[in-house]
């Protein structure tokens, strides 16, 4: 790739079944390289330089396209037709009883066991000069389970202020739910750095959702953070509070929990900031959506990542932006439902920059 070039495509790997899949690499002009496959349209990279110029990707993932869907914690992937937890997989619609796969305990989580992230999406479009690259899927009706044919799109792009941008759309010709978002892993000392418990971390919310066990449905209560260890209002080390006696962290082995930044979507705001003293790097992140997840990669198996790196428990975390878990089912909580003709949209996106 030369000076004047930002995007590269080159092979990734081929899948079990015959299915080739490239790899999209995007570079703004700071040497953050951003880069993405259209299996899952998985982000499998984020390369900038930390405080001493030191090339870090910051987000965990793998070195092949078939071991992606080899293993079971979505690094990087888009998630759909709906993301986090539906209890017990069942769910109403116009007074017709869905019932989806039950693949967590006894509930469906990201949709199933043929979610978005085991798709080969098309690419639809790229942009050299924005530095961006769309993908594009259409799920059937009777996908998954849900109903009505859905067109969904997810874009990427990487800004010349070091900002990865995540804009979803879809429409759908039936009433159905959509509630997409991205499962990246970041770890700001590198995706083979080690533990993210030291990493601090700031969510702008006065609420959370409590799970009623460790199947992680939530109550339906909103609960304020105030006087309990999901109070990260102030930023904090990740792994402060984490091992403290609480029902909560104990249900989902720490954080696994949705924060509530609105009582609906529409409106872009800041959800989270981290940082992690060792390299400098910080990550600003915003959304448009009315819930983010925290998880603190509590269920990361022991395993080999990119470039050999060995991963474990809690050496990445995740900010998704979505709909609440389960609020399809939960009246007191803004709905995912879709309805026939309208249009889908959300936003999130992922500012890195260095600090001190």
């Amino acid at each position: 790739m030369t000076e004047e070039e930002t995007v590269e495509k080159k092979v990734f790997g081929t899948l079990k079944d015959g299915t080739e899949v490239s790899l999209y690499s995007f570079t703004n002009r700071n040497q953050m390289t951003m880069t993405v496959t259209e299996l899952g349209a998985i982000l499998v990279s984020l390369t900038l330089p930390d405080r001493d110029g030191v090339l870090r990707d910051v987000v965990l993932g793998y070195d092949t396209p078939q071991e992606y869907l080899d293993n079971s914690c979505y690094f990087g992937a888009v998630l759909g037709r709906c993301g986090n937890r539906i209890d017990k997989g069942r769910f109403v619609i116009n007074g017709q009883t869905y019932q989806l796969a039950v693949n967590d305990n006894e509930n469906n989580l990201h949709s199933g066991t043929d979610g978005y992230e085991r798709r080969v999406w098309e690419v639809m479009s790229v942009d050299e000069a924005g530095n961006s690259i769309c993908f594009g899927l259409t799920s059937p009706d009777g996908d998954q389970g849900f109903p009505g044919k859905l067109q969904i799109t997810v874009t990427y792009t990487l800004t010349d202020d070091n900002e990865v941008v995540l804009s979803y759309r879809g429409s759908a010709d039936a009433d159905t739910v959509a509630n997409l978002t991205n499962h990246s892993y970041f770890n700001l000392a590198g995706h083979d750095g080690g533990s993210i418990e030291r990493q601090e971390l700031q969510i702008l919310a006065e609420a959370y959702t409590p799970v009623r066990d460790h199947q992680s449905i939530p109550t339906g209560e909103i609960a304020p953070v105030e006087g309990t260890p999901f109070d990260f209002r102030t930023a904090k080390p990740i792994g402060r509070d984490i091992g403290m006696d609480n029902a909560q962290l104990r249900y989902a082995g720490g954080y696994d929990h949705n924060f509530v930044l609105a009582e609906k979507p529409g409106q872009r705001r800041k959800m989270a900031e981290a940082y992690c003293a060792k390299t400098g790097l910080a990550l600003e992140a915003y959304t448009d959506c009315c819930g983010a997840q925290f998880y603190a990669g509590n269920f990361i198996t022991a395993q080999t990542g990119k470039g050999g790196a060995s991963y474990g428990r809690r050496q990445g975390f995740c900010l998704e932006a979505q709909y609440y878990p389960n609020a399809v089912n939960q009246e007191g909580f803004a709905s995912p439902l879709l309805r026939a003709g309208d249009t889908y949209r959300s936003e999130t996106s992922y500012r890195f920059f260095v600090r001190g």
